[in-house]
């Protein structure tokens, strides 16, 4: 079982709109860059910055225009639902890498995306830009039953994303891409539809009759993965449930599964960064709490190899 440790409540200086509580909730992305993490919700329009040395409040970085509503019927209707977040490497326009923001893709008006170019300290030194990931998302409409993007991992010369499955559908997925084509979506807008080189499916096993399924991964320098996954109580990709359980795992090098250890609290953990220290993996993780009013949190664990 692995021990997680509370490091901080994702509280902001600012609000991110008049009348909204000054923090996160629903954490649904993470990526570390240098001192900075990076973390995006499935329930606003900006990315939150925090630093890794301190504990001050975060601060928010607008990705998108517009406002959505407070009630919570219309603004899961009308949310983006910016599920993944990962970093690029340097590319064009971009010599010291980009964050990309990924929609879940589990509705039309949920397969936008947003682009950060970053500095050589890893700090976002670029307007956002606005980007259609359609061409990525639409086809696998008609290949995944009830998609809905949590995770990607760029590695190599690859892209991952995770599909996360339900109750109803616990039909997890990996699906890759040639990193050169997502690129040509993102940097060069292209428009035809992109056909992935691999989906490789996934049984996560279950707890209390409900099955784990992907929720975000992250790279590790040998070209495996680790993921988190959690025992969410629902039955499509639209509605929230209560959350039984919450596990980490590794696909190696070949997509095989490896290993997959419980945590010792079954937080909904949706982000995860990892990296190896010493042998020994360090895991940073986020949490989606579902409610509004309650505060997401920071987390660490660690995983001997």
């Amino acid at each position: 079982m692995i021990a997680l440790n509370r490091i901080r409540n994702l509280d902001l200086a600012n609000p991110p709109a008049a009348g909204r509580p000054a923090h996160l909730s629903a954490a649904s992305g993470l990526a570390r860059v240098g001192s900075f993490i990076y973390v995006v919700a499935d329930d606003e329009l900006h990315l939150g910055v925090f630093r890794h040395e301190n504990r001050e409040p975060g601060r928010l970085i607008r990705l998108f225009d517009g406002e959505l509503p407070d009630a919570k019927p219309e603004r899961k209707r009308r949310k983006p639902d910016l599920e993944a977040l990962t970093l690029l490497p340097a590319c064009e326009g971009h010599p010291y890498g980009a964050l990309l923001a990924l929609g879940s893709g589990s509705r039309p008006n949920r397969r936008t995306g947003a682009l950060l170019g970053l500095d050589a300290q890893g700090a976002v030194r670029d307007v956002p830009r606005t980007v259609d990931l359609s061409p990525l998302l639409g086809p696998l409409d008609d290949i995944l039953p009830k998609l809905n993007i949590e995770g990607a991992v760029v590695s190599g010369d690859e892209v991952s994303l995770f599909q996360r499955g339900n109750t109803r559908h616990a039909d997890n997925a990996i699906v890759r891409f040639p990193l050169s084509a997502l690129l040509d979506v993102v940097l060069a807008g292209r428009t035809i539809a992109l056909k992935p080189t691999a989906i490789v499916r996934f049984d996560l096993g279950q707890i209390d009759g409900v099955p784990f399924s992907f929720t975000d991964a992250a790279a590790l320098p040998d070209g495996s993965m680790i993921f988190s996954a959690v025992a969410e109580n629902t039955a499509d990709a639209y509605d929230d449930g209560p959350c039984t359980g919450a596990a980490i795992g590794m696909v190696d090098r070949s997509g095989e599964l490896s290993w997959m250890h419980p945590l010792d609290r079954p937080h909904k953990v949706e982000g995860v960064d990892a990296r190896i220290d010493d042998g020994v993996i360090r895991l940073l993780l986020v949490t989606d709490a579902d409610d509004a009013a309650t505060t997401a949190g920071l987390f660490s664990a660690t995983i001997g190899r």
